[in-house]
């Protein structure tokens, strides 16, 4: 299947360039051309990802390399899905540049061998479930940040009265700020279930499981961050940059559950 990665790290580098030139040069055709460049990918993805489980016989999400995979799937997925039902401008393109960036992270990180043992003693619907979940929160997150990365990005234009095509098809503060907040809406009970399920499993399964774990504390570190988030916005009505700012300060700590916490983790046996 090396042929069939390679060719969508092309397409996507290809549809990456594409909505570049859009974004510099408000071109359409470019647009249009990068839109179906990423239809394609996710086609290919999906057929790989399928692949991969009839030739592991598994769902592949056990170890970081698989997570990362099916990380950069569901932005690309929910960014599609976004832009097809909201056609919200400029989105794609910076869902692409995150989702490329999994992308070439998961082309290069060395790959896991589970043993046949390890794989036994993992593989049960309510892990399956806990993991599926959170990656599904992650990419809700990720989604979230690219909105209010978009909203920064326009506030500090009409803050400079910098008036463009560029401006208009950024869309409205309010509804950048909207979709935003919809995203961290899905992603916190996600997240919420996926730790749930995840102590129940290693509370049936692991002898002596520490409920201090790096991974674990960070975990309901990051939701407790959402979750205040949640709580200035529907509570306090708070809204605006300081609501962006909090949002990208809580997805910094999303990217260090996943890619530093798991190095320090007893409990992640499969992320070791």
């Amino acid at each position: 299947m090396n042929w069939l990665y390679s060719i969508i790290i092309i397409l996507y580098a290809l549809s990456v360039l594409g909505y570049f030139i859009d974004f510099l040069q408000n071109n359409q055709r470019a647009n249009r051309i990068a839109f179906w460049l990423l239809s394609i990918v996710w086609v290919f993805q999906t057929i790989f990802f399928v692949l991969t489980v009839i030739e592991l016989k598994r769902f592949p999400i056990l170890t970081p390399v698989e997570g990362l995979y099916f990380f950069a799937w569901g932005i690309v997925t929910l960014s599609l899905v976004i832009n097809w039902f909201f056609r919200v401008d400029f989105f794609v393109f910076f869902a692409n540049v995150l989702g490329f960036i999994i992308m070439s992270i998961h082309l290069f990180a060395p790959r896991e061998q589970i043993s046949t043992i390890l794989t036994d003693q993992l593989i049960s619907e309510l892990l399956m479930i806990h993991i599926t979940m959170a990656f599904l929160s992650y990419t809700a997150f990720s989604i979230s940040f690219i909105f209010s990365i978009m909203y920064i990005l326009q506030f500090q234009m009409l803050k400079n009265k910098q008036w463009s095509k560029r401006l208009i098809r950024f869309g409205s503060l309010s509804q950048l700020e909207q979709m935003s907040f919809y995203c961290n809406m899905l992603g916190v009970p996600l997240l919420l279930l996926s730790l749930i399920l995840g102590l129940v499993w290693a509370g049936i399964k692991l002898d002596g499981f520490n409920y201090f774990d790096t991974k674990v504390v960070i975990s309901f570190i990051v939701l407790l961050t959402y979750s205040s988030y949640l709580y200035q916005k529907v509570a306090k009505n708070r809204q605006g940059k300081f609501l962006a700012l909090w949002n990208n300060a809580a997805f910094l700590i999303v990217l260090i559950n996943i890619f530093l916490s798991s190095m320090l983790s007893n409990f992640h046996l499969w992320y070791q």
